[in-house]
């Protein structure tokens, strides 16, 4: 392990997606961190002492010094631990720079589609988000074809900065599509994703901490009122 448990630590909660990332991130360096496990909404005092801005996690904590918002974590780590794994990102600034738009794109754009489905109360609006959720999904087929180059991930042969920002969303993909039938990743219209999702999933860096279906299933009931 690149770094002892106690030095590195994260504030978060299992169903969040934005935790998994930096949870990710922390494996493929080989970085040891100890797990501050907070339920939704908990405010803490080491929280609000940490993230005195928003408020919110996941918070990364190394030698005591905090690191806010989940992709800022990941290019953290990425840094940090550099002669440690794979690079997240890769090193030229034109690659990096369409990498990080991506994972814009992915949270200002795909995730909430994808969310407004669950959320919907009619039909008409749930098809309207499952509709804006599946065009999300085609361009980012296209944009994994460009940059995984053939290979495995969007990083190369490995996961990278995008995987981790789509991969995190996983989870809660599968708990939609069981609570609405809907198929978000689609063997037929985004191939190339469908496999990319399973092979994420499947990966020793993200199978750990990866939140179980069911038990994000009974979650996700109380969370969105269903």
């Amino acid at each position: 392990m690149a770094e002892a448990a106690g030095e590195v630590r994260l504030i978060g909660a299992w169903p969040s997606p934005y935790v998994l990332r930096p949870r990710v991130a922390l494996n493929l360096k080989g970085v040891e961190y100890e797990f501050l496990e907070v339920t939704f909404g908990e405010k803490s005092e080491l929280l609000l002492r940490s993230n005195p801005v928003y408020k919110k996690i996941p918070v990364l904590l190394h030698h005591d010094k905090p690191v806010c918002e989940s992709m800022i974590i990941v290019e953290y780590v990425d840094g940090a631990w550099a002669n440690s794994g794979h690079a997240i990102l890769p090193a030229d600034p034109y690659e990096r720079a369409l990498h990080r738009f991506w994972a814009v794109y992915i949270d200002d754009k795909w995730f909430p589609s994808m969310v407004g489905i669950g959320k919907a109360e009619t039909e008409e609006a749930k098809a309207e988000s499952a509709e804006q959720a599946r065009a999300g999904l085609k361009l980012l087929e296209e944009a994994f074809e460009k940059l995984s180059k053939g290979k495995a991930f969007f990083g190369g042969d490995t996961i990278g900065y995008v995987d981790i920002a789509l991969g995190a969303h996983l989870g809660w993909a599968k708990v939609i599509e069981q609570m609405t039938g809907l198929k978000l990743f689609d063997e037929e219209k985004t191939p190339l994703l469908a496999v990319w999702a399973e092979r994420f999933c499947n990966h020793e860096a993200a199978k750990e901490v990866m939140p179980e279906t069911e038990k994000l299933m009974e979650y996700a009931k109380i969370r969105l009122g269903k």
